[in-house]
């Protein structure tokens, strides 16, 4: 099988007869064969790093469909994973001429609810968004899927989201009067049914951890799992194994109980004192949070009679409102559901506040609301232990997981043993003629000095005024992101649109961005990866900061102190490899094909004035490299000049 993986993707074979501009890559072939192997010996474990422009999806994907085993695919983002199953998946089908069974399979609040839209409809939501809900049971009738996703009617954070969409606490479950029309029924049984089910990495994670979204167990029924993207897999791990409690669901509970009883049992008006007492206790710890910062230890915050009270006030009103809708059992189903919904709410709350030296607790706070927290401090026992109940073939792969050559932080952050099996393959693209490397030929001020984005606008403007494209600034934090905005707003030339992260929706940004060819987009960390954007219209991507984490971010000061009782070193093992991955990811977006061409500018003066600076170039491509800015862009233009005329294999 591994051979017949490799010949599927030469020259001559299957993929290049069937798919119209198909480019054979020699990386490729040798990622599907590898692939191949593993899912030849269950169990085991391999893990892959694929440099852009490998072709690590079809590479994947031709040896887990010619291996015929059922197989479950996990990616990064849902926009990944529609388009994996959406567009790749069937063009692969299609060349190998197999038919498997597939499935799509996202999270609960993905799928319409047709018991909550009816719900919604009925109370104060149905007039102030009459034609949106219409809208919505249009699209219930004839969608196949339920997908809100594929709607384009809701925006994902738009407040009427949530109150169309069903969650493990509120589902009713078999006592649902639509039990027969659930979208998400329907879709875990096609899962069950599939040869290769799609899912995202929090749906994975969900069912490794035992969290039911409404599928079941999948996993002890697959031969192999494979994850791609998988270097986001361990932050997003910490959230499943740990547990949250946010004040969003203490005030959902609370209007879904009314909304019932107003439905369905309105003789039991008497239940609106204490959902009255649990809003008043959600206020009362909200007000007395309000000066908190956006995250902090609970360690930090957690002093003062008066955070104790309304932690008090609220485990009373919960108590309270349990037994109160126990003595109404059976009236409904939705109060019943209710009950065990605040039953829930009240032992995530007595498990936060419990001692445990395996996790951080943590708090969130937001304009108006507040996220109780508590994360492992590592998520690769639980990773590893979830990973040995299903004995299956494991493939982990993404465009960063080593450091030169060195795979050992990824494989001890997914919990994997040292002695993994480990395959890296680089780019086939020619960095050293497609893209120029440029630092500062002075270095710039500190990082953490006043003047710092200033100074890197100052330095970075020959770029922006002379780049014959678009391009991305990267920025390690939001505060500095704003601080350039305010530079380059009334400083950009006329036809180069200034684009804002948090000012539009993502998606839209990157449209405008696109569309623009000379706009300049201003982001931080959820632009730094799963952005692919690729011909002139990226030309030059800017980093202001090397991305070291936050170093006062709760949960790295936890992990930190633990790395250091344990006798190890915190920067060196951990904090230093967590920001290498990351500048690859950043440097990343700049050549996405073999027609690209372009300039990354690094501003920090840290990776030239200190010793673990030779890390970051070990962790990057072979970019030509200059000190000057009119070089780099002479270099562009040169680059673009030899620029050869695209054909198809």
């Amino acid at each position: 099988m591994p051979e017949r993986a490799r010949d599927a993707l030469r020259p001559e074979g299957i993929l290049a007869r069937a798919v119209p501009g198909f480019q054979p890559r020699a990386q490729q072939q040798v990622m599907a064969a590898v692939v191949a192997e593993v899912l030849e010996q269950a169990p085991s474990a391999l893990l892959v790093e694929a440099a852009t422009g490998v072709g690590k999806t079809y590479a994947y994907l031709v040896a887990a469909l010619l291996s015929q085993r059922r197989i479950l695919i996990s990616t990064g983002t849902k926009t990944l994973q529609d388009q994996l199953y959406d567009k790749d998946l069937p063009v692969v089908c299609q060349a190998l001429g197999r038919h498997p069974k597939t499935a799509l399979l996202k999270g609960r609040s993905n799928y319409l609810c047709h018991y909550r839209l009816d719900a919604a409809a009925g109370d104060g939501a149905g007039g102030r968004h009459a034609l949106t809900l219409e809208a919505l049971r249009r699209y219930a009738r004839r969608s196949p899927d339920g997908d809100l996703t594929q709607a384009d009617i809701l925006a994902e954070n738009a407040p009427l989201w949530s109150q169309v969409t069903s969650t493990v606490d509120n589902c009713l479950g078999h006592e649902c009067p639509q039990l027969n029309e659930c979208f998400v029924l329907r879709a875990r049984r096609r899962a069950q049914d599939a040869d290769v089910i799609v899912v995202n990495h929090h749906l994975l994670l969900a069912d490794m951890a035992l969290k039911d979204e409404g599928f079941g167990e999948l996993l002890p029924q697959v031969d192999a799992v494979i994850v791609d993207e998988a270097h986001q897999l361990p932050e997003i791990a910490g959230a499943f194994f740990g547990l949250a409690l946010g004040t969003r669901a203490l005030r959902d509970l609370g209007r879904d109980i009314v909304r019932d009883f107003e439905r369905e049992a309105p003789e039991l008006a008497d239940l609106r004192e204490p959902v009255a007492s649990l809003q008043e206790a959600v206020a009362g710890l909200l007000e007395c949070s309000g000066d908190w910062p956006a995250r902090a230890a609970w360690s930090e915050v957690s002093g003062g009679p008066e955070v104790e009270a309304a932690l008090s006030r609220l485990d009373e009103a919960l108590d309270r409102l349990g037994n109160d809708l126990a003595e109404v059992a059976g009236r409904t189903p939705g109060l019943d559901q209710a009950r065990v919904r605040c039953l829930t709410l009240r032992s995530r709350l007595h498990e936060w506040l419990a001692e445990d030296t395996e996790t951080v607790a943590w708090v969130e706070r937001f304009r108006q609301s507040l996220i109780l927290h508590r994360t492992p401090l590592d998520a690769a026992r639980p990773l590893a232990k979830r990973r040995a109940a299903c004995p299956a073939s494991w493939v982990f792969t993404s465009a960063t997981l080593a450091i030169g050559d060195d795979f050992g932080h990824a494989a001890r952050r997914l919990g994997l043993p040292a002695d993994v099996r480990t395959e890296r393959l680089d780019s086939p693209f020619d960095f050293s003629r497609q893209a120029c490397l440029v630092l500062p030929e002075r270095p710039l001020p500190n990082p953490n000095s006043p003047g710092y984005t200033r100074a890197c606008i100052d330095w970075a403007w020959p770029l922006v005024e002379g780049s014959p494209g678009g391009g991305f600034f990267l920025f390690t934090s939001h505060r500095a992101l704003q601080e350039a905005a305010g530079l380059l707003r009334d400083r950009l030339p006329p036809g180069h649109p200034l684009l804002v992260q948090g000012e539009q929706p993502r998606a839209e940004l990157l449209v405008r961005f696109r569309a623009s060819g000379q706009a300049w987009l201003l982001g931080a960390q959820s632009f730094w990866e799963g952005v692919d954007i690729r011909g002139d219209a990226l030309s030059t991507v800017i980093i202001d900061r090397l991305p070291f984490a936050a170093p006062n971010d709760p949960v790295l000061q936890a992990r930190a102190a633990a790395i250091e009782a344990a006798g190890g070193t915190a920067f060196m093992d951990f904090q230093l490899p967590q920001a290498v991955l990351a500048l690859k990811q950043g440097a990343g977006r700049l050549i996405r094909d073999a027609q690209d061409s372009g300039i990354l500018a690094l501003c920090d003066p840290r990776i030239l004035q200190k010793p673990y600076g030779r890390r970051f170039f070990d962790g990057l491509p072979a970019f030509h490299q200059t000190r000057d800015p009119q070089q780099a862009l002479a270099f562009l233009r040169g680059a673009r000049e030899r620029r050869e005329p695209v054909t198809c294999a």
